[in-house]
């Protein structure tokens, strides 16, 4: 596939349109940013990492029936998407308390959550710091109809439940993670971005050792080897 002019170009990834109007291109960096953008650096193998861990859990979805962007791998660190026209909401589906949702409520990091999964709302936009918002606000912003963001807390669900046993068969506790969602030509919506170290906090199920973007987030160290041992596991069988 003949890549195109840059579309756009966020922390973690590169959008290239195509010789195809309906399909893009998305290239994953090794750059890492944490606390909107204030913390900044890279992780050794990010991309190929996050790129490929994407695309077999966006199969994955497909073969449960939740529509993605996922279109196919393009190499290493890229692969090909739908084009969507995204919603500008992040969805963040929790199952144990973990990071702001703690301060927030003041239970401690790592207590399950009485009726999971939350679903929560948060408005794309940098200048006011992505905030969380209710249904009323996003109603009021008019940035998602009632009807996509009812269809879209349903496929979150969905996600959450496909991906929660998917992660428990290879002892990975998945504690919660971002989704976000859009329209594709044809008016279906789908699955967008990415799921990945990045977006999930995933603990190892044993020792609750943190896997994922936590580890650059708060200095801890070994992130390269928490992504690696992710994909090791996600793209390897299930534990015995």
């Amino acid at each position: 596939m003949i890549r195109g002019e840059k579309l756009y170009e966020g922390k973690a990834k590169v959008v290239y349109a195509t010789d195809d109007p309906d399909v893009y291109l998305q290239d994953f960096k090794d750059s890492a940013t944490a606390f909107d953008g204030k913390k900044k650096g890279t992780i050794g193998d990010k991309g190929r990492v996050n790129n490929i861990m994407s695309a077999q859990l966006f199969a994955l979805l497909e073969e449960a029936g939740v529509k993605t962007h996922f279109l196919g791998l393009e190499s290493d660190t890229a692969m090909r998407i739908h084009r969507l026209d995204m919603f500008q909401v992040e969805f963040v589906v929790r199952n144990i308390v973990a990071g702001s949702l703690s301060k927030r409520i003041g239970y401690p990091e790592g207590t399950p959550l009485k009726n999971p999964p939350i679903v929560e709302y948060y408005y794309k936009s940098d200048d006011l710091g992505d905030p969380l918002l209710c249904s009323a606000h996003l109603d009021e912003l008019q940035v998602v109809s009632p009807e996509d963001l009812s269809e879209a807390t349903v496929m979150s669900k969905s996600v959450n439940s496909v991906l929660q046993e998917f992660f428990a068969a290879r002892g990975i506790t998945l504690v919660d993670f971002k989704l976000e969602f859009g329209k594709d030509a044809a008016g279906v919506v789908r699955l967008g971005d990415e799921i990945s170290p990045d977006t999930c906090r995933l603990w190892d199920s044993a020792t609750n050792e943190k896997l994922d973007k936590d580890r650059f987030r708060r200095d801890m160290g070994g992130v390269e080897d928490a992504y690696a041992e992710v994909l090791r596991r996600v793209t390897g069988p299930e534990s015995a």
